[in-house]
């Protein structure tokens, strides 16, 4: 399941990086319909065909070339194009060509055994992986040390909370099915935001705690087709959509997007889909800490007006006693 993530997890981590300080378009969690992309690039590919001057004629065939209707085989190819995608052929399926991650500073929280953390090394990111477990972080750096592309991985046995008291950040945040193992969840999305760079991105995965996930997620997983150890999972301590988002409000982390994830047992694939009801993950930018810092010079700046309103006050209790004087010097004359 993760192998399939990481492109998914890279194409939303681009959005934030390449729009930094930019305001959040969804406010709160929505489920993107896999025509989204597709009805928006229509709209701006016809606004920008209604506005844009009509492409230039096409040019005359070369004298000599032969025309249609001639009696001859006309063909369409351009010797000198083919020529210029023959030599880039085998860059077409070569999977190290492609780097849309390079020069992000990204860190795997509770890595395992590095499934994650490989691919995202493979697509350029400076990655730093982390797990409570050392045996985990021993596998995963034998394993990565026999790629030359992933023996850059910084393989760490530490927890998030260790790296905040470092003060360790990052241009994204990643824990994929941890959260519903900590003992304090709303303590972790704090440790995860603290971990974030202002406008980064804080990327989390887990389990709803609903029926159908404690049937298909643990009743089916862990004890009809064992793929987990039975009680890898415990339902009460699963997290809503609607409480993930809750806590990482909390830790000043707008979440922006939300996506489920389903396996289809025929092609024994999973994809992402709209169905949040078990597994989902939820992509979150940290706020900037700039408009916080503002706000509090207005505040400030109003308590001035408030302390400059004292002298007329003062000013109004001398009339007041200028009255009784006066009233006392003539009851004494």
């Amino acid at each position: 399941m993760l192998r399939r993530l990481a492109p998914s997890v890279c194409r939303a981590l681009l959005s934030p990086a390449s729009n930094p300080g930019g305001r959040s378009k969804i406010p709160v969690p929505s489920h993107s319909p896999p025509g989204a992309l597709l009805s928006q690039w229509r709209r701006c590919a016809s606004a920008s065909s209604s506005s844009a001057p009509p492409p230039p004629p096409p040019p005359y065939p070369a004298k000599g070339a032969p025309q249609s209707g001639s009696g001859t085989t006309v063909s369409s190819l351009n010797p000198a194009e083919v020529a210029k995608f023959a030599a880039i052929a085998e860059t077409w399926r070569d999977s190290y060509s492609s780097k849309p991650l390079e020069g992000l500073k990204v860190i795997d929280v509770g890595c395992g055994g590095g499934i994650l953390s490989e691919p995202l090394a493979r697509m350029g990111a400076t990655v730093t992986a982390i797990d409570a477990v050392d045996k985990n972080i021993k596998i995963a750096s034998v394993h990565a040390a026999s790629d030359p592309m992933t023996a850059s991985i910084e393989y760490c046995c530490t927890t998030a909370e260790e790296l905040v008291k470092q003060k360790r950040q990052f241009d994204a945040v990643i824990s994929l099915e941890v959260i519903e193992h900590v003992a304090n969840p709303l303590e972790f999305c704090q440790s995860l935001s603290a971990l974030t760079v202002p406008n980064g991105a804080t990327v989390v995965s887990t389990i709803n705690r609903s029926m159908r996930a404690y049937a298909t997620a643990i009743v089916a997983a862990e004890y009809i087709l064992r793929w987990l150890p039975k009680g890898t999972h415990e339902w009460s301590k699963l997290v809503t959509p609607e409480e993930l988002v809750l806590m990482l409000q909390k830790a000043s982390v707008s979440v922006q997007e939300m996506a489920g994830f389903v396996y289809n047992p025929l092609s024994g694939e999973w994809s992402l889909s709209d169905d949040i009801s078990v597994n989902y993950i939820a992509l979150g930018i940290k706020k900037s800490e700039a408009p916080s810092a503002m706000s509090e010079a207005p505040s400030a700046m109003t308590e001035t007006p408030s302390a400059m309103s004292e002298p007329p006050s003062a000013m109004t209790e001398a009339p007041s006693t200028m009255t009784e004087v006066s009233s006392t010097a003539k009851k004494q004359g």
